[in-house]
């Protein structure tokens, strides 16, 4: 089975686990996902079984927003609720403050991920160094922040939106706010509201050509040139720069890389979308 979709992930289990979940629900044997949320986050989570797990990396999926709530006053190693150390008395804060301390960290920001993170450090995921009492070093990241906005303050706890590029870590977002604040602070709850198109729903399977972020191509040579895999020229095809373009048959599409006026094949006899039944 091919599928690709969004599910709700809850809370309180890894996005790993929780394909177990997916799994068995669907009694798929391949199921893979984009873009890991941490155990206490919750929300939009790209899910795909079969040959359709090999696409991830060839969706829009941004921007991504996110609805956080962060614990001005709370100390925590992973800044989560998972690894809550110390919690101290804070001052209330002027709304308006809080407003221009979001406003200042719109756009392009660099800063140190979490180290409770999914970033592989000599091979290894930071969180799983991290866990077994070890330390590491983390290279600083570059994020595009788009928007951010506050929902709703009520001290100690502050709430906002944020609209960001892929790869942005939230967490890191809110340690910032605290630090401006000059308090600690941690996240107490993280949803993702959606990633690019792809929105949280009834987990309704999903078109791949309507997520695909390469653009499409014509192709007006022998389409059985295309179906096995042969060197094909850039002179059948419509667009002929170079870049990735998808390209659709009756019965499949591929991913085919343009570049010095050689084709490659980055995925080949995709299987189009098949509309499930109600019944």
């Amino acid at each position: 089975m091919n599928r690709l979709f969004v599910v709700d992930k809850p809370i309180f289990i890894s996005s790993n686990r929780y394909m177990n979940v997916i799994k068995r629900k669907y009694g798929a044997k391949k199921v893979g996902f984009s873009g890991t949320l941490d155990p206490f986050a919750t929300g939009c989570l790209i899910v795909a079984t079969g040959q359709y797990t090999r696409l991830f990396q060839y969706l829009k999926k941004t921007p991504k927003s996110y609805r956080a709530t962060l614990w001005l006053g709370a100390e925590s190693a992973s800044l989560d609720i998972e690894n809550i150390t110390r919690i101290v008395e804070t001052a209330k804060v002027d709304e308006t403050k809080l407003w221009e301390i979001l406003a200042s960290l719109e756009g392009e920001l660099k800063y140190l991920p979490p180290k409770y993170s999914a970033k592989k450090i000599g091979g290894e995921r930071a969180y799983d160094v991290m866990r077994r009492g070890g330390d590491i070093e983390l290279r600083k990241v570059r994020s595009e922040i788009y928007e951010l906005k506050l929902l709703h303050y009520r001290h100690p706890f502050i709430t906002f939106e944020a609209t960001v590029s892929e790869g942005t870590y939230i967490r890191s977002l809110g340690e910032m706010i605290a630090e401006v604040l000059g308090v600690p602070g941690t996240l107490s709850s993280l949803r993702r509201l959606h990633e690019g198109k792809f929105q949280i729903g009834k987990e309704e399977a999903l078109d791949p050509l309507e997520y695909l972020a390469p653009p499409k191509n014509r192709y007006f040579g022998d389409p059985q040139w295309l179906e096995l895999g042969k060197k094909l020229q850039p002179r059948f095809f419509e667009n002929q720069k170079e870049g990735l373009y998808v390209v659709e048959t009756d019965d499949f599409f591929s991913i085919l890389e343009f570049k010095e006026g050689e084709i490659k094949y980055r995925l080949n006899r995709m299987p189009k979308f098949m509309k499930e039944s109600k019944e």
